[in-house]
């Protein structure tokens, strides 16, 4: 089982209420394995699959959600 780590940066994450919206959009993809998102620091750490997804629908799931 493949497994890839990585830090994505959050703009314009103001509240622990953006923080979990986030954390719910990356945990709705699937092949998401783990998220964890500092909303002080303004970043994600996910691991994932890289064999069912690429970073760039990390990035669009977060874009999704508004940040």
């Amino acid at each position: 089982m493949a497994e890839k780590q990585v830090t994505i940066p959050l703009h314009g994450m103001s509240c622990a209420s953006c923080a979990r919206t986030v954390e719910r959009a990356l945990n709705d993809v699937p092949g998401v394995w783990s998220v964890t998102v500092d909303a002080a620091g303004g970043r994600a750490s996910v691991t994932y699959d890289p064999v069912v997804l690429e970073e760039s629908d990390l990035a669009a799931a977060v874009a999704a959600a508004g940040h």
